[in-house]
């Protein structure tokens, strides 16, 4: 059998590096990986690409001939720059998944997989499904840049599925942590920020933003994986909106003693409350990926962390 070309747009990042690893151990799949100003990695059988997925020209060379495209290419980074430059979550991502929707649909690309998440969402004590978000609920101010720019890009997927060309699967993800994931100061999320935190600290202290009674849904990305892996082999229908994450809210407070008693460290907490935070709490009811797909996470928040923290001084302990 001929194998199935599939092409990861953001290969270098941190989902799309989980992702290439995953595939490319699968003979029955062509894995072409897409970068841009990061190097390529040494990863057997893995096809590389370098191109601006904000220009047309490029992005219609890379998905001629393509049978599944996961598009895991983003501008992201954590709260800091959520509050001070909001807007760079908005006009890259909106132009560069418009171009390879487009180029997906005249290409005649068989899947198209796209990473959306949480930001829309109001804070809710309880569980939310793929139905619960509303348009005439005010989002988290914060978050309206780039929570909209979600919602538009979710649209889109729908709008070009229902043209029945290309199935379309929108994965609103929770906050997903592990390998690969930053964790450098500066751009990281509260999960890849506090490990470093807490592996550098060397005053036997560890600031944490924030009184730490926000509240995150985290799920490993091996799970994550697993669900694409799901997806890819067994959706049927032309388009799926999934919500995928532990379905448990953590407490940052909770996550940072967690995080130092896996790492074996005497540390003591420091809660800087002039730094920027966003208050929001949102879990995710992921019962329909069970039901269509037979997804769950299998993965513990301990054992996530166990084993984020190991990979974290293999990589990063010597440097």
């Amino acid at each position: 059998m001929t194998p199935r070309k599939i092409l990861i747009c953001g290969a270098t990042g941190f989902i799309g590096r989980n992702l290439v690893e995953r595939l490319a151990a699968r003979p029955d799949l062509e894995v072409h990986a897409v970068r841009f100003t990061r190097p390529e990695y040494a990863c057997a059988g893995v096809r590389w690409h370098q191109a601006d997925l904000r220009r047309m020209e490029e992005v219609e060379k890379l998905v001629a001939g393509i049978d599944v495209l996961i598009q895991a290419a983003a501008t992201t980074s954590g709260a800091g720059d959520i509050v001070a430059r909001p807007y760079i979550h908005t006009t890259d991502n909106a132009v560069m998944n418009s171009l390879l929707l487009r180029a997906a649909y005249e290409a005649k690309v068989g899947h198209f997989v796209f990473f959306s998440c949480t930001v829309m969402h109001q804070s809710s004590s309880q569980p939310l499904d793929e139905t619960a978000w509303d348009a005439n609920v005010a989002m988290e101010p914060r978050y309206f840049g780039s929570g909209w720019t979600k919602v538009y890009i979710e649209k889109m997927c729908e709008f070009f599925a229902g043209l029945g060309v290309t199935r379309h699967t929108v994965i609103r993800h929770s906050n997903i942590f592990g390998p690969y994931d930053k964790f450098d100061l500066e751009r990281s999320h509260v999960f890849g920020a506090t490990v470093t935190k807490v592996m550098t600290a060397t005053d036997g202290t560890i600031r944490v933003w924030g009184t730490g009674e926000e509240q995150r849904d985290l799920l490993y990305v091996a799970d994550l994986v697993d669900f694409v892996v799901r997806a890819v082999d067994g959706q049927t229908s032309a388009y799926e909106l999934f919500n995928i994450g532990s379905g448990r809210l953590v407490s940052v407070r909770e996550l940072v003693a967690s995080i130092i008693a896996a790492s074996g460290r005497d540390l003591q907490i420091v809660h800087d409350l002039t730094r920027p935070t966003i208050p929001t709490s949102v879990c995710l009811d992921c019962r329909k990926a069970e039901r269509l797909l037979e997804w769950q996470p299998r993965t513990s928040l301990s054992q996530g962390i166990a084993a984020t923290i190991d990979w974290w001084k293999r990589h990063y302990a010597a440097a």
